[in-house]
């Protein structure tokens, strides 16, 4: 394999794993912000604050916190993906992929499609966010790892 920089090999189980691993990532770390934030606010906590479309609005300090939430949960996301998928060209199917599945898993809870453009917006946000920081932390360690030396070659 002349000419790559890296060798690569097909590996299902592998892409598997981590689409499972950033899953639970993304949903363990939404839920543990939205404990806190619950905490803070003193509301209550429910599957509906996760899932549910009719929640993530704007109007109420509820809401405004639960997106709060889903952006440090994108942030936290690309720490799962530098930590995870390790790769900046994967950065964008993984981030894709994760909220694909999330969106599954909201049309099933609601039975419906989301139908309010806050839901859309936030998540096309929190997508941004998660795919160009893991981006960023990915080429930073991508890029470390070349040596590069400014040194004259003197020994020739």
């Amino acid at each position: 394999m002349a000419g790559q920089f890296r060798y690569t090999v097909w590996d299902p189980w592998m892409i598997i794993s981590q689409i499972i691993t950033l899953q639970a990532v993304f949903y363990v770390s939404l839920g543990l912000w939205i404990v806190a934030f619950d905490f803070l606010a003193d509301s209550p906590r429910s599957l509906d604050q996760i899932f549910s479309y009719t929640e993530l609005q704007a109007n109420h300090s509820g809401g405004k916190l639960l997106i709060a939430a889903f952006i440090c949960n994108a942030l936290n996301c690309s720490l799962g993906l530098w930590y995870v998928v390790q790769r900046t060209k994967l950065c964008l199917d993984f981030s894709c992929t994760v909220h694909l599945l999330h969106l599954v898993g909201c049309i099933w809870w609601n039975l419906s499609l989301p139908h309010t453009l806050t839901w859309w917006c936030i998540n096309l946000v929190c997508l941004t966010f998660m795919c160009v920081s893991g981006e960023f932390l990915c080429m930073r360690t991508e890029l470390r790892t070349i040596p590069v030396s400014m040194a004259s070659k003197t020994d020739l």
